[in-house]
């Protein structure tokens, strides 16, 4: 009998959580690395939420809350969802984790039966499907095209759909294109799913407040209201608040689907972290005019990034509209022999080669379910990502 559960041998490691840790493990060895690995900006949380989570601690707010999360969060999810998305959610039907990833954990481990069907749109974040396969689910991928700016069409979405799915994910802006879908591409995929009512959508809204220039957002269940009954709108504060440690991420949809993940998570985890679940009260409430400054900064690194990397030989980058991620193309550089020797065969023998001779750490696109690409972060310092893009302009044109 095998000790290790066999649901083990479904999944991988996180690649992005490995890109990160070996980067660090060369820095302790006194290399000198950048790391574009991570997911996670560089601003400090605002001195607000800082506050907010002292008070707490010095209000005593240090004890057990409810699994679902305290209700000043829920009452404050519940009205940025009407404040910002147009939806309208009671508090009861919000939920919150401990980060985004337990929401989507949570609600795959509530209803996925072994057959069930997931339609993942490629490229992903890494743990959707590790996720889906977990809870023993099938996750079904469908690849997208650089020259459509990685969005899923309408008609390979009908394609992808069959008696045996169950949910459709959606992410925008995404993880790790950068791409975000207008209400018009949008509205073409909830067009599709209103036909197959068996379907759910899980939509990762994670990157909303993160997008440039006059780009609008819109998620599924506003763009088609008709979706309400059977969409989970997740969100959270990671991101566009800076509190990726703080891991507090949250959703609201149907009743009966709370309740489900609640009974989960109340003999997982239970609730988040009490002193988090206030900073978030005042994440939500508080003010928001530091998010348009973080954004207009990320604009100017995007700016920065793609145009350095589009002068470097065999690398096309497309601009993406939102999130703080680039996913260039390295297919110029396939068959090339690097520095080193070795020919790169893969984007992962890119991002290997790129970081053993350069000291830059990426993220191979392979791991995000399509190549030959890779995934950069420009969530760091301008005078970082000018280094990098400047040591990666070196290493494509010594690769002969």
């Amino acid at each position: 009998m095998a000790f290790l559960a066999d649901a083990l041998s479904r999944v991988k490691p996180s690649a992005t959580i490995a890109v990160s840790q070996k980067a660090r493990e060369l820095k302790a060895k006194g290399r000198d690395v950048i790391g574009l690995g991570a997911g996670e900006p560089d601003f400090d949380t605002p001195d607000n939420i800082k506050k907010a989570a002292i008070d707490a601690i010095n209000r005593g707010e240090t004890k057990y809350t409810p699994v679902s999360g305290i209700p000043e969060l829920r009452e404050a999810i519940a009205k940025k969802f009407k404040r910002e998305n147009n939806l309208d959610y009671t508090a009861a039907q919000t939920i919150v984790g401990t980060g985004g990833k337990q929401i989507l954990f949570n609600a795959f481990m509530a209803t996925l039966n072994p057959g069930d069907e997931v339609v993942i749109p490629a490229p992903y974040w890494v743990s959707y499907p590790e996720m889906v396969a977990l809870c023993g689910g099938t996750p079904v991928i469908v690849s997208t095209k650089q020259e459509n700016n990685f969005k899923l069409k309408a008609e390979d979405l009908e394609k992808a759909i069959t008696p045996k799915t169950k949910w459709f994910v959606f992410n925008s802006p995404s993880n790790p294109s950068g791409a975000a879908y207008s209400h018009e591409e949008l509205k073409a995929l909830t067009d599709v799913l209103v036909r197959h009512s068996h379907v759910w959508v899980l939509t990762d809204d994670m990157y909303e407040h993160l997008t440039y220039g006059d780009f609008k957002f819109a998620t599924p269940v506003e763009v088609e209201p008709g979706l309400y009954d059977r969409t989970l709108t997740m969100n959270g504060v990671s991101k566009a608040y800076a509190m990726t440690g703080w891991r507090i991420g949250y959703a609201a949809g149907p009743l009966q689907l709370i309740k489900a993940m609640d009974m989960i998570q109340g003999q997982q985890t239970s609730g988040a972290t009490s002193i988090a679940q206030w900073a978030a009260v005042e994440a939500l409430n508080g003010p928001q005019d530091f998010i348009p400054r973080n954004k207009e900064i990320f604009q100017g690194r995007r700016d920065l990034v793609v145009s350095m990397l589009n002068q470097a030989k065999g690398i096309s980058c497309p601009t993406p509209e939102g999130a703080f991620y680039v996913y260039p193309s390295c297919a110029g550089l396939i068959g090339k022999t690097a520095p080193s020797g070795k020919v790169i065969e893969t984007d992962e023998d890119f991002v290997s080669e790129l970081l053993e001779a350069e000291g830059v750490a990426v993220v191979h696109g392979s791991a995000f379910g399509l190549g030959p690409n890779f995934r950069i972060s420009y969530a760091t310092s301008e005078a970082l990502l000018e280094e990098a893009c400047r040591r990666i302009q070196r290493f494509c044109a010594a690769c002969r």
